[in-house]
């Protein structure tokens, strides 16, 4: 919030700084012209009175586009910036048309006398020196918010330089024919100038008026969307971008893009590649206002990725998913989890329901061979939480002393460690910890544990869930 309340004040501070300027600059101008008689430099007394114009909607707009969204401008107000650029636009072909108008008439119908005096040349430079130094400030603040407003006032103001030299040759020519005593021959330099001084206006409202258009039809930024479209491409988990829509308002850019990922992850990994998309395409327009969508998609899916998703998109539990392959096809074996007071016929017809959703993405061949059968254990959903005791000291006793025997029993096992029993219902819950040699490869410390709880149960029928954590040693 304090950062978003800096970069209003520095956009509204040179935004009136350039109101200052104008009032300056016009009021000046205008005297001097009058003075001198000086169509080229009344012609820039005109083109400032409308850069104060300008100006002043400027102001406006970069105090009104900072306001947040409402109900009613849900992407907030920031068009408004553009509008001041459009309204901007008109008032300089506005002045144009004038300026040229009266350059025409002074060249083809009637002269004027002008004075090329002292104090012409000197309102002109110190015109130039403003134009520069205010046109700078609104450069470098514009690009550091994204200001189109303020951004259309530099540029403006960085042509008014070119103007007033345009004027000052034109008076330096009228000089020069009075000082050789060929009056008549430049007497229209100053008409000249003022034509040239509307011909640059008119480029310059030209190129405004086609960029604040390109804004308020939502035309895309030139080559942003491309830029944008390869950094979300490089995300870890993005299949595809299927889509990329990038629109600006004011200083803000809007970006929509859709990105298809692969259907087997969870909603969290799912939910983790959408905020790693946002910050990739933060990181090229920085403050965007960026929203994706994410499609799950079915490619390059092993087996297992396969069944995980099926279950995923049914909304269906499956844990312990378990194949082999034999001669005769792929073996599927999976147990589904099920809510505990669904009555056997309602879980029994979810089991068939997964069963022939598989069947159908599994097709024959699909992982070099068919599928030969898909068996569903069903099983009912754990309790959050069951209450459990502590179980008697000597039976605790004799459960630890034969589990640490059995750990140093195994082969590339140290043995066991921390080893948590508790009685809940009527069964034995034992939870251990069982060092394994940090060398072996995961397949087989997988296969120890379960070596190592295999044996439990043959000698402790009564324990049911048994927790075993593997650590490296």
């Amino acid at each position: 919030m304090q950062q978003m309340s800096n970069q209003q004040r520095e956009k509204r501070f040179v935004a009136a700084s350039s109101v200052v300027a104008a009032v300056f600059l016009t009021g000046t101008k205008l005297a001097v012209g009058l003075i001198s008689g000086s169509l080229g430099i009344l012609a820039e007394a005109a083109h400032s009175g409308l850069d104060l114009v300008a100006a002043g909607f400027t102001l406006f707009a970069v105090r009104a586009s900072d306001r947040p969204a409402d109900e009613a401008h849900m992407y907030g107000h920031g068009k408004i910036e553009n509008l001041s650029a459009l309204a901007e636009t008109l008032l300089l072909f506005a002045t144009c048309i004038w300026v040229i108008y009266e350059a025409v008439r002074r060249l083809l119908l009637f002269s004027v006398e002008v004075d090329a005096s002292f104090w012409a040349f000197l309102i002109m430079a110190v015109s130039i020196v403003v134009d520069v130094s205010r046109s700078r400030a609104l450069m470098r603040v514009a690009k550091k918010y994204n200001s189109q407003a303020l951004e259309a006032d530099a540029l403006h103001f960085s042509t008014d330089v070119w103007s007033s030299l345009v004027v000052i040759a034109g008076l330096a020519m009228v000089r020069y024919g009075e000082a050789t005593g060929r009056k008549s021959g430049f007497v229209r330099a100053d008409a000249i100038a003022a034509l040239v001084v509307a011909v640059i206006v008119m480029q310059v409202s030209v190129r405004l008026g086609r960029r604040t258009v390109d804004a308020l039809l939502d035309r895309a930024p030139k080559g942003l969307a491309g830029r944008l479209s390869a950094a979300a491409s490089q995300v870890a988990g993005v299949r595809r971008l299927s889509r990329m829509r990038v629109r600006n308002a004011g200083s803000q850019v809007f970006v929509d893009c859709t990105v298809e990922v692969p259907r087997h992850l969870s909603f969290e990994e799912s939910h983790a590649v959408t905020r790693e998309v946002q910050n990739a395409v933060q990181a090229v327009a920085c403050g965007a206002d960026v929203v994706v969508h994410t499609v799950p998609v079915a490619e390059n899916e092993g087996l297992l990725e396969t069944i995980q998703a099926v279950a995923a998109g049914e909304h269906l539990a499956v844990h312990n998913v378990t194949t082999h392959w034999t001669q005769r096809g792929i073996w599927v074996d999976l147990d589904l989890e099920v809510d505990p007071k669904l009555s056997f016929e309602r879980a029994h017809a979810l089991a068939s329901s997964l069963a022939a959703r598989l069947r159908s993405e599994l097709p024959a061949g699909e992982f070099g061979t068919s599928i030969a059968d898909i068996k569903v254990h069903i099983e009912p959903q754990p309790k959050e939480f069951a209450m459990g005791a502590d179980i008697e000291p000597s039976e605790a006793a004799r459960f630890v002393t034969r589990i640490e025997g059995i750990g140093r029993e195994l082969g590339h096992a140290r043995g066991c460690s921390d080893i948590e029993l508790h009685k809940v219902k009527d069964k034995v819950y034992l939870s251990l910890q069982l060092q394994i040699d940090a060398a072996r490869p995961i397949a087989e410390v997988h296969e120890i544990a379960e070596d190592m709880e295999a044996r439990l149960r043959r000698e402790f029928p009564q324990l049911g869930r048994i927790v075993i954590h593997t650590e490296p040693y």
